[in-house]
């Protein structure tokens, strides 16, 4: 899968790419270009940027002097932080505790990607760490815990895992829909209503961001969604799923 970025306007580009799995499937990756108020620039995630797109990136962003900084949103995604690293060395890097310890040579932010002062930092991006499972599961094998970003001014949510369109509706943009990731119950805390904590959680959030338009899932692609689907088909899988969790 080659790579390429896509314009979703209002200073966001989405980067699709490519992901090898166990060295056999290409399952995709992501990252997206973020263009501030203040006209500098952030990245959502790392991602090893070559040809065309690196191009483009570097003349977005003076030749990637105007990045500021790098949000690494998904614990369990490092592969490319040392790369992005190098590409952009004036950029300040944001990650999880799990980022800290597995790509130890990057000098990394003391505040942490998911903490209220990294969310007080960029205005422009609201933020949702899912309640009721592990962000940083105990199990490395347990993706389901991610750092969900969205952006107001594109109407384009990023999501690492938690949330993910199932693969028979890539090819079907005029009636997207949405799936949990296949880890999700794994991912509950082992602690009382972590099932409810979680529905509830997701169910709040399909209200208060019911403006999605794009959606960029970093295994499951981009895609688009009419006024108010992308808050029914939130709302439907959770009700769906909630007799089971809460049950966990």
């Amino acid at each position: 899968m080659s790579a390429k970025i896509y314009d979703l306007g209002a200073g966001f580009w989405s980067i699709r790419g490519s992901f090898i799995k166990n060295s056999i499937i290409d399952i995709g990756g992501q990252s997206a270009l973020i263009k501030l108020a203040s006209g500098r620039f952030v990245f959502l995630d790392s991602y090893t940027l070559t040809g065309e797109v690196r191009q483009q990136v570097m003349s977005l962003t003076n030749n990637g002097q105007d990045v500021e900084a790098v949000l690494n949103i998904h614990p369990f995604h490092t592969v490319h932080c040392a790369q992005m690293a190098k590409d952009f060395p004036q950029a300040t890097f944001y990650g999880s505790r799990r980022h800290l310890e597995q790509v130890p040579e990057i000098n990394w932010a003391k505040d942490l990607v998911e903490s209220d002062a990294v969310a007080a930092r960029y205005t422009e991006l609201e933020f949702s760490l899912p309640k009721g499972i592990y962000y940083i599961a105990p199990d490395d094998a347990v993706h389901a815990g991610s750092l969900l970003v969205y952006h107001p001014a594109s109407q384009s949510i990023y999501v690492d895992d938690t949330f993910e369109i199932p693969p028979s509706k890539l090819l079907n943009a005029l009636q997207p829909t949405l799936g949990l990731h296949p880890t999700t119950k794994q991912a509950l805390k082992d602690e009382a209503n972590a099932g409810q904590q979680y529905c509830d959680w997701a169910s709040n959030l399909a209200h208060k961001w019911r403006d999605v338009r794009y959606f960029c899932g970093a295994h499951s692609g981009l895609v688009g969604f009419g006024e108010g689907e992308f808050e029914s088909a939130l709302v439907s899988i959770i009700d769906g799923a909630r007799a089971e969790l809460e049950d966990s």
